[in-house]
């Protein structure tokens, strides 16, 4: 199917579907910084070939939806939970199993506790809980909070970006396995030249979540499975126990020495946890 606008009061959010119509809808949620292209085709129509209807979409400031100046986001991370809401309401679905990355399945965790209704189930990957309850969680690895603070990226220029987000995707990927810099270069530069405006994806990471504290995680009822590497080295592999501790009922996926993110290695095992998760019980 060919890649449809979605018209919110406030927003437009591009978003493509794979699969039949007909079938259980399966909303794909990135993380912030990154488009729609970063759940690979492959990977939704390993889903779609399997009775499911695929959404993947672009966040704010991201691929063709709305951007803003760059610097000067005109929304918070309430907002692109919303964003979410706008796209099952864009294909008339009322509730849809939500699949999240990194930021993205901490905006799932929020649609399950604000919007219990509109979620059938949870799969969050590569996540930490979103609640503010005292935990004694990792921080970051060492080598993933030294290029944070060492990274010198020109956002006016293409080629500079580009360098910068093949270097931040090279440490999310951890130092367990090998790191394919071709195919995520290519990935990359499609991501910064199918934008429309690339310097815009910065503003991500200056958006503020100004919604009210959430409930805990032991108030969400959804079926939630979580999935996570033991070489994350933005989330070490605790977040991921404590997200499937905490959730009533939740089940964990550890792949082994995956670290941050859906890595091609992992398609085959994460395609088939989705399924098995989101079969009818």
């Amino acid at each position: 199917m060919a890649e449809r606008m979605i018209e919110a009061p406030d927003v437009t959010l591009c978003t493509e579907p794979f699969g039949s119509t007909a079938e259980p809808p399966v909303l794909l949620i990135m993380g912030v910084g990154a488009s729609m292209l970063w759940w690979d085709e492959e990977f939704c129509r390993g889903l779609a070939d399997h009775g499911h209807f695929v959404i993947r979409y672009d966040h704010r400031d991201t691929g063709r939806s709305t951007t803003y100046e760059p610097g000067h986001p005109g929304y918070s991370g309430a907002d692109l939970v919303r964003d979410a809401i706008a796209v099952l309401d864009g294909y008339g679905r009322p509730a849809a199993h939500i699949v999240g990355v990194s930021a993205g399945a901490a905006f799932a965790q929020v649609l399950a506790l604000e919007f219990a209704d509109r979620v059938l189930s949870l799969v969050l990957i590569s996540s930490s809980p979103v609640t503010t309850a005292e935990r004694a969680l990792p921080p970051p690895s060492e080598e993933f909070v030294r290029f944070v603070a060492t990274a010198n990226v020109d956002w006016t220029d293409r080629d500079s970006v580009i360098e910068h987000q093949v270097g931040y995707s090279r440490v999310l990927a951890g130092s367990q396995r090998p790191f394919d810099e071709q195919a995520t270069r290519r990935l990359v530069r499609a991501d910064v030249e199918r934008a429309r405006n690339f310097a815009s994806m910065q503003n991500h990471n200056t958006i503020s979540d100004d919604g009210p504290e959430h409930p805990p995680l032991a108030s969400i009822a959804a079926p939630t499975l979580v999935i996570h590497g033991t070489a994350d080295p933005l989330f070490p592999l605790p977040h991921g126990e404590a997200l499937a501790r905490e959730i009533p009922g939740a089940t964990l996926l550890t792949l082994y020495a995956a670290g941050h993110g859906v890595d091609r290695r992992d398609w085959q095992s994460i395609v088939s946890a989705i399924l098995e998760h989101t079969s009818p019980r």
